[in-house]
C-alpha cells in the first residue's frame, strides 16, 4: 500500500460545480452542472432525482426480478438435454455467509481469538480492515494499539514507525483537513469508517492466508464550511496472514480501487445527519 496517497480516500479536488463534466453512459455526451443556489455548505445542493430515469431503474428491476424466477423455476427440470443443463454448477459456498457466530474475545477494542480455520482467517481480515481502516488511526495512542493488535509481533514494529510518519506528517493532516494533532477543525466532525461488503480466501494452508476484503469507505469532514465533504470510495483490500499459535495476525496487505457500482441520484446529506448517522450506528464485529 502506498502511503503517498490518504488511506480509503483518493483524488484531488474537481473544481467549481459550473466547470465540472461527465460522460453519460460511455457515449460522447457531456452534461454540465451549473450552481443550484446556496444548499448546505457540507455538500452543496444537488438536483432532484429525474422521474424518466427512476421509472427506467423500476421496470429495469422489475424485468430482472422476472427473469430470474423463471430461471430459478426452469433450473429444476430434469428433461433438459442442452449442454448448458450439464455444466457445473458454481459453489454457492464461495461467497454464502457461514452463519458462525463471532469471536467473543477482544483485544484493544479488537475482535480478537479467531480459529485456525479458513473462516477464521476471513473474519480476522475484515475485523483487522475495520481497525485500520478508523479515524483511531489519526490518534497517536490508539494507532500503535491497533497496529500492535492486528500485526504479527516481528511485523508491528517496522509498521510502526512507517505509520507513524504518515499519519503525523503535517502535510498530509493539512492535505485532508485536519489539524497538526489530528484532530478535526472547530465545528467539523472528521469521518474514517470502512464498510466490508464480503470476503475470500485466495489461498490458505493452515498456517498461512492469503485474503481479499471488498469493501466501501467513507472519509472527510463533516460540518461548515467543510473543504474535505465526507465521500464514498470502493477498494479491494487482500491481507497476508500467518497464524502465530493463538490468532490470525496481519504480515502484509495491498489495497487497489474497486470494483465501484454505478452511483444512484440521492441527494446527498446534509452536515449534521451525515455525522449523527456517524456517531449513532455503531460497527459490528464481522464474521465470515
Amino acid at each position: 500500500m502506498s502511503f503517498d496517497d490518504e488511506p480509503g480516500h483518493g483524488g484531488g479536488d474537481p473544481g467549481p460545480a459550473d466547470d465540472r463534466f461527465s460522460t453519460l453512459g460511455g457515449t460522447r455526451q457531456t452534461r454540465t452542472r451549473l450552481p443550484e443556489g446556496t444548499g448546505d455548505s457540507y455538500g452543496g445542493a444537488r438536483r432532484p432525482p429525474r422521474n424518466t430515469r427512476s421509472l427506467v431503474m423500476v421496470v429495469g428491476v422489475v424485468v430482472l426480478l422476472v427473469a430470474a424466477i423463471a430461471f430459478a423455476n426452469r433450473g429444476g427440470d430434469s428433461g433438459s438435454t442442452s449442454d448448458a443443463g450439464n455444466a457445473k454448477k458454481p459453489d454457492a459456498q464461495s461467497t454464502a455467509a457461514t452463519g458462525t457466530k463471532p469471536v467473543d474475545g477482544k483485544q484493544s477494542g479488537i475482535a480478537s481469538g479467531f480459529p485456525q480455520t479458513e473462516q477464521g482467517a476471513q473474519s480476522a481480515a475484515v475485523n483487522y480492515l475495520v481497525a485500520l481502516g478508523s479515524d483511531g488511526m489519526y490518534n497517536t495512542s490508539r494507532r500503535h494499539d491497533i497496529v500492535n493488535t492486528v500485526y504479527a509481533p516481528d511485523v508491528a514494529a517496522a509498521r510502526l514507525g512507517d505509520l507513524d510518519k504518515v499519519y503525523s506528517g503535517k502535510d498530509f493532516l493539512s492535505r485532508i483537513g485536519l489539524n497538526p494533532d489530528g484532530t478535526a477543525p472547530a465545528g467539523q466532525a472528521f469521518i474514517s469508517r470502512a464498510n466490508p461488503v464480503g470476503s475470500k480466501a485466495d489461498k490458505f494452508d493452515g498456517t498461512t492466508a492469503s485474503v481479499s476484503v471488498w469493501n466501501s469507505s467513507l472519509f472527510g469532514l463533516a460540518g461548515e464550511g467543510s473543504k474535505n465533504p465526507v465521500s464514498e470510495s470502493w477498494f479491494t483490500n487482500t491481507f497476508q496472514l500467518k497464524w502465530t499459535g493463538t490468532d490470525w495476525k496481519i504480515t502484509d496487505f495491498t489495497q487497489k480501487d474497486g470494483p465501484a457500482p454505478v452511483g444512484r441520484d440521492q441527494a446527498a446529506a446534509p452536515a449534521k445527519d451525515m455525522t449523527d448517522a456517524v456517531e449513532q450506528f455503531g460497527g459490528f464485529t464481522y464474521a465470515r
